[in-house]
């Protein structure tokens, strides 16, 4: 019977776990994949307090090291259901069972789909969500990035590095980004920008090789040869496996912005699974350390 489980290992599941171990529960972190989460895969992170510039694995590494010099166990294992017993709760996993008397919901979110032809087809053959992971794959090829906020705009830049040409389509007649951002893609000659246009197919035979878009006033549509379409149009939280929790109609879930506990007592909720304006490493942090002292609380009140 463990005091606390947390369920994710990305920055708000890591700042949970430094939390709760400070605070001597007995806790472990039951992670699927990798630690770190998507933020991992971050090329480059300018805005977390006290590192200028750091790739999202550094980070991420150092928030592990962190955790694990405190004594966190960490069990790789993917939670199907969780079952609220009143004075514990049950987790059940894909390779085990476990039980405790709070959980931390840290499992963050994962990129969304266009959901056009070709998109699936060529994923792995042209189509990727990551720009550090594939980008070097694309050196000196033209290519196509989708969406218009941080992510798309940042990644964008990080292509343009690397590869021949990029034509950032997007579909409002601005960008989202951070002004910061924009100003660093504008610098860059061989990015160029389809506004107010939205991705209607990708196409190709054995791989990649055009995407056509579509005017959002006129209709008019264009084919533009590419070998690689780069989609960052937002995520989805990985809330699936809640079925009793109360979740807004997107899937991220709701919870009491005083202490993050979800509508099952002693269930709390930390990171980009959360329903909240700003999905930020800085704000998963803050949640975790909330999420964690939280759950504290309630474990000394049940005990």
């Amino acid at each position: 019977m463990y005091d606390l489980i947390i369920i994710g290992g990305g920055p708000a599941g890591l700042s949970a776990a430094i939390y709760a171990l400070r605070a001597r529960m007995n806790i472990i972190l039951i992670e699927k994949m990798a630690v770190g989460g998507q933020i991992a895969l971050s090329d480059n992170i300018e805005n977390y307090p006290g590192f200028p510039s750091l790739s999202g694995y550094e980070l991420m590494t150092k928030f592990e090291e962190h955790a694990k010099g405190l004594g966190l166990t960490i069990v790789y294992d993917e939670i199907k259901e969780i079952t609220d017993n009143v004075e514990y709760k049950t987790l059940k996993g894909a390779e085990n069972n476990y039980e405790t008397r709070s959980i931390i919901v840290a499992v963050g979110a994962s990129p969304k789909r266009l959901g056009i032809p070709g998109e699936l087809e060529y994923t792995g053959k042209g189509v990727s969500y990551c720009a550090t992971c594939d980008g070097p794959f694309f050196r000196d090829q033209d290519i196509a990035v989708i969406g218009g906020g941080d992510t798309a705009v940042k990644e964008a830049h990080y292509l343009s590095k690397l590869v021949k040409s990029v034509v950032l389509i997007h579909r409002r007649k601005e960008l989202r980004a951070e002004k910061i951002i924009q100003e660093r893609l504008n610098h860059a000659n061989n990015v160029s920008l389809k506004l107010e246009h939205i991705p209607v197919s990708i196409n190709g035979d054995k791989g990649v090789e055009s995407i056509t878009i579509e005017n959002v006033k006129t209709k008019e549509r264009t084919t533009i040869p590419v070998k690689g379409v780069f989609i960052f149009v937002g995520i989805k939280p990985q809330t699936s496996f809640l079925h009793n929790v109360d979740k807004d109609e997107l899937g991220f879930i709701k919870a009491d912005p005083y202490t993050l506990m979800t509508s099952m007592p002693g269930v709390f909720c930390a990171g980009d699974s959360h329903s909240k304006k700003l999905l930020q490493v800085a704000t998963a942090v803050g949640e975790g350390a909330l999420a964690a002292t939280s759950a504290e609380e309630f474990v000394c009140d049940i005990c």
